[in-house]
């Protein structure tokens, strides 16, 4: 009866593992397709020479879809939604990347961008797996900062001051790092069971870190 008992007990709690793990899987392979694809739409987006107009157009349009992929996240259809997002999304960053790319040791710079970004992923990503600690406590605290970071980024659209800008530039790269944290802490504790969710949450973060943790290198290279 003991050993009966013991069974019982344990068995919800394998479940759960093997749950939390498929939706870590899920989440990984996914998130890998979603920027390859990316990676495409922005490849097609510099080819076609789109300008910064069409680049602020894409990001509402894919910022619409954020909506779309939320509602539909647990059907067939958040995964076409997921795609289009991530697609448009790759797309809106052409024009700004060709700006890039134009500066004396731009490609370098871009380089330097994505190997960082990648760095910075992996290692927290590795981080939480392997302590496996919980990090929603940080939650609070990064909605507030991602909050005031926007408040200061649509402040210095008319401001236009470079120490600002840059100061908010490494601002966020810190939110979407300790979110990298935060969500990766959800899946492996449970807190995220959708893994288009989760998908999208680890986008945003990489999106947003590897564009600001560009503009960093570009300023600090003297470039911006």
């Amino acid at each position: 009866m003991q050993n009966n008992s013991l069974h019982n007990v344990s068995a919800p709690g394998m479940e759960s593992v093997l749950s939390t793990n498929k939706v870590l899987k899920n989440t990984y392979m996914l998130l890998s397709m979603t920027l390859i694809f990316s990676a495409v739409t922005a490849g097609i987006s510099m080819a076609m020479g789109l300008g910064h107009g069409t680049a602020l157009i894409l990001s509402l349009v894919g910022f619409g879809l954020l909506f779309v992929v939320n509602k539909t996240a647990d059907s067939s259809k958040g995964l076409i939604a997921i795609f289009a997002f991530t697609g448009v999304m790759g797309a809106s960053i052409g024009p700004m990347l060709n700006y890039y790319l134009a500066m004396p040791n731009g490609p370098e710079l871009v380089m330097q961008a994505l190997g960082g970004t990648a760095v910075v992923f992996f290692g927290l990503s590795a981080y939480a797996l392997t302590t496996r600690k919980d990090f929603s406590y940080m939650g609070g605290f990064l909605m507030v900062g991602l909050l005031v970071a926007v408040v200061a980024m649509i402040a210095n659209i008319f401001l236009n001051i470079p120490a600002l800008s840059l100061t908010i530039s490494a601002a966020i790269v810190m939110i979407m790092s300790g979110l990298i944290l935060f969500d990766t802490s959800r899946i492996i504790n449970g807190g995220e069971t959708n893994y288009i969710r989760a998908t999208v949450s680890l986008y945003l973060s990489i999106y947003n870190l590897f564009i600001h943790l560009l503009h960093l290198l570009s300023a600090l290279s003297g470039r911006d």
